[in-house]
């Protein structure tokens, strides 16, 4: 920890419970990814959590590296949200971007130089109406914060992976990873994470309080980066319940099982093959349908080839927009990742009315009521199977009362609302009673839109 910020109180050691109350309004530095409409993953979860905290009543002045571009209409109007953009005008298909690694490695270096830009902005706006912290979602590095602020105002990280579980998996799978990408890219994959991992494992332990989307990554966080489990709180990620309308219908004829989600190290995807060989041999009437694309470290599509023609199909990727519509058209989600630190497909699929089967190493599942879903040990194809088998058979009996359960669980736990009543409360704790505000300082300025400019300072 740098500074002489203190802490979250022993009350944030462990997970925030729903139906938490914003204790005062406070005005927050957001730092992270722009938040996107109709959209899941990370941009669809920045708008949540934005427009969530906003109608509890924080101050928000959100600070993005990429250039001005078009707001979710959800929060596009709300009184309390500044946006403040950068410069980078970073796209696709271009000579930078024209392969998923070099597009990710040009993408880093375009953002850390636009953050670098974003520091005297975020000092000037100090100056003239203090911050009671500063949020940096979704990233652990981040080099917008002056070091200046960073010793006077509490840092709040809220991370959605770390490099070192993603270095673990590449490499404890480089079998499978040859399969889909040259050992030169392996080596590179490996390098850049392996110096991400040494930046993040540095600067998450500056941080007063990580919000952790999960008690695995928790876990995981705590060991590989030393994070202080006291300087940490577990918060799940929401999920949009209005992008998942049609929850309540009958079993598909013939029931489908999907796979959704990136087809790459760690999800455990040798395991969904092994799941459709057994569900076919078992003479179980079920389709397996997988969905989703590479990642930029790892390819496994290959490993798919091996999937049963007779019952299971590759889809490939899918747009985020086109999520709802195959969970509609869904059955059972199968979740095999040997780790996943919270799997936003788990929470989406139980919003859409479709149970789930997962490892036990999916931090999505550790709430969950097992009448929604059933968890496995990661790596044991047939328990997955006989899970499978036994949800389509809850399913043929009720497949209504199923699946309203299967939503109200997923209104339980990952209603937006929820969430960041927990975020808020969370964030409350840490900074304490109100402070001293300067003559002039605190009025809410609306929703006006900067462009950076300058040079770091």
């Amino acid at each position: 920890m740098s500074g002489p910020v203190e802490g979250p109180p022993e009350s944030l050691r462990t997970t925030v419970q729903s139906g938490a109350v914003a204790a005062r309004p406070l005005h927050i530095a957001w730092i992270g990814f722009a938040p996107a409409e109709e959209s899941g993953g990370v941009p669809g979860i920045a708008t949540d959590l934005l427009h969530g905290l906003a109608a509890l009543g924080h101050r928000i002045d959100c600070f993005f590296p990429s250039a001005e571009r078009e707001l979710p209409p959800r929060i596009s109007g709300i009184e309390n949200l500044t946006f403040v953009w950068g410069t980078s005008r970073w796209q696709w298909n271009r000579w930078y971007s024209r392969t998923r690694l070099t597009a990710f490695l040009s993408s880093l270096a375009v953002r850390a130089l636009a953050s670098l830009r974003q520091r005297r902005v975020l000092m000037r706006r100090h100056r003239e109406d203090p911050y009671d912290l500063c949020y940096q979602f979704s990233n652990v590095e981040n080099l917008s914060i002056p070091r200046r602020l960073r010793s006077s105002v509490p840092l709040v990280a809220h991370p959605g992976q770390s490099s070192a579980d993603a270095l673990r998996f590449l490499i404890r799978e480089r079998r499978l990873s040859f399969q889909g990408r040259p050992a030169y890219a392996f080596a590179i994959a490996c390098a850049v994470l392996w110096s991400r991992r040494r930046v993040q494992r540095r600067q998450i332990r500056r941080a007063s309080l990580v919000i952790c989307i999960s008690q695995i990554f928790r876990e995981h966080l705590i060991r590989d980066y030393g994070l202080a489990e006291q300087d940490s709180v577990v918060v799940p990620n929401p999920v949009q319940l209005e992008r998942f309308e049609n929850f309540v219908r009958p079993l598909g004829d013939p029931p489908t099982v999907i796979v959704l989600g990136r087809i790459a190290t760690g999800k455990g995807i040798e395991d969904v093959v092994a799941v459709a060989r057994l569900l076919h041999e078992g003479g179980i009437r079920a389709r397996v349908r997988v969905v989703g694309g590479t990642s930029v470290w790892s390819d496994y599509t290959r490993v798919l080839d091996e999937l049963p023609p007779e019952n299971s199909e590759y889809a490939g990727h899918v747009q985020s927009t086109q999520v709802p519509g195959e969970l509609e058209r869904s059955d059972v989600l199968l979740q095999a990742s040997r780790y996943e630190a919270f799997a936003l497909t788990v929470a989406e699929a139980l919003a859409a009315g479709v149970p789930v089967v997962a490892t036990s190493e999916v931090g999505a599942m550790e709430q969950l009521s097992s009448e929604v879903a059933t968890t496995t040990p990661p790596g044991d194809p047939q328990a997955m199977a006989a899970a499978v088998v036994a949800m389509l058979e809850r399913l043929a009996a009720d497949a209504a009362g199923l699946r309203a359960a299967c939503r109200a669980e997923a209104e339980r736990l990952f209603a937006p609302e929820i969430v960041c009543s927990g975020v808020s409360a969370a964030l409350a704790r840490l900074v304490g009673p109100p402070r001293s505000t300067p003559p002039g300082a605190g009025a809410r300025r609306g929703p006006e839109i900067h462009e950076l400019t300058g040079s770091p300072s």
